[in-house]
């Protein structure tokens, strides 16, 4: 068996199929591998995971994101472990409603997405930062991630699509 793996086109959003032998890739599975041995090569989640995503994030920022204001506020000083804990505390009074949800982002999301109740519209693989991508990615449509960490602060994210 040739030395294949899956992996995510960054511009079309979907897996391609790369032999590490000659560095070939190709969009139709290779016709020397069964359906089994499909499935076992490395990245073979790409194949169950959607071409795209529609979410939503509640973004809390702190001293340490890349850059440190938003909106609310010019210069954020809150560290981290303050920014989890008011993450967490939007978190308890969403108890999985989307609308307190909606609400909430509205009010306090740092992100500019704010005004869109914190909607960020479809997204492909690529598009996100990775730890962002891979949580929204993980969840069903209705469903919302615990605290996510990413170079812009910490996030609360709700699958919509």
């Amino acid at each position: 068996m040739a030395n294949w793996e899956i992996r995510m086109s960054n511009s079309r959003g979907v897996p391609y199929f790369f032999n590490n032998d000659t560095h070939s890739s190709s969009w139709d599975p290779p016709s020397d591998l069964t359906q089994e041995q499909i499935q076992q090569l490395s990245g073979a989640h790409y194949l169950s995971r959607p071409a795209q995503v529609r979410a939503s994030h509640l973004l809390v920022k702190h001293s340490g994101s890349r850059r440190p204001s938003s909106w609310k506020e010019a210069n954020i000083t809150r560290s981290k472990a303050e920014a989890i804990e008011i993450l967490k505390g939007y978190q308890a009074q969403i108890d999985g409603n989307p609308d307190t949800f909606s609400k909430l982002a509205s009010e306090h999301s740092d992100c500019s997405s704010h005004t869109a109740g914190g909607d960020l519209g479809w997204f492909k693989p690529g598009q996100m930062q990775k730890p962002f991508e891979e949580a929204a990615y993980a969840l069903n449509v209705g469903e919302m991630s615990d605290v996510v960490e990413t170079d812009s602060g910490v996030h609360l994210i709700l699958r919509t699509g």
